[in-house]
């Protein structure tokens, strides 16, 4: 693939959506066609939009925790093959709001719907083996941005306890620890800074990459 993904990941309140339109812009400004998605669904409409709505709708409170899991899985395939993967061969710039390693920090570190081994092996089938070459993870703690975050409209997963939204961050973490080369750790606590950190990591990976000079 000639193209760059880059994916954002955080718990609930950690910012990536305002720090993702920050990004657009100004990739924008340099002149680089860039794609923006969401996961779950993509934000386009479609059989991964009806699958987001089952997921976040918190009259489905009794969703079973594997059942949810293969629901997410289902919506990325649709999404990978759908959209990413197309966007990623003609060369474009790709910036998701989540994927695979939320995955593994909701519904294994917070759910442990399957071990963790076979979600990674899930998240491989549905995304085809279609990777991010790079991922920012906006820290937060919990008790901070579940503050932020919730509101009357809340969803499935917002509503859920502190202590699941603790095992998330930790479920991130131990990822980003797993991974240092690919995942790029930006904490909340300055939040002037993190757009100017943000940034600083894309464009040098765009330098290498090539799409920036």
């Amino acid at each position: 693939m000639t193209g760059a993904f880059i994916t954002f990941e955080g718990g609930e309140g950690s910012g990536k959506s305002s720090q993702i339109r920050m990004l657009e812009s100004r990739l924008a400004a340099e002149g680089v066609a860039t794609s923006v998605f969401r996961e779950p669904g993509g934000g386009l409409g479609g059989v991964g939009e009806r699958i987001r709505e089952v997921l976040l709708d918190p009259a489905h409170d009794a969703l079973d925790p594997l059942a949810e899991l293969l629901l997410y899985e289902a919506a990325r395939a649709q999404l990978v093959a759908e959209k990413i993967a197309p966007l990623l061969d003609a060369g474009e710039v790709v910036l998701c709001d989540r994927y695979t390693d939320s995955t593994l920090a909701y519904q294994g570190f917070g759910r442990a719907a399957a071990p963790l081994d076979v979600i990674r092996e899930l998240n491989a089938i549905a995304t085809r083996g279609v990777a991010p070459d790079l991922t920012l993870l906006l820290d937060v703690d919990p008790a901070l941005g579940l503050a932020c975050a919730t509101h009357a409209g809340a969803d499935r997963l917002e509503r859920e306890e502190l202590a699941f939204h603790q095992r998330v961050r930790a479920g991130f973490l131990a990822v980003a620890a797993e991974d240092p080369d690919r995942v790029v750790v930006v904490p909340r606590d300055r939040p002037d800074a993190v757009a100017d950190q943000v940034w600083g990591v894309v464009r040098d990976l765009l330098v290498r990459l090539g799409v920036l000079h």
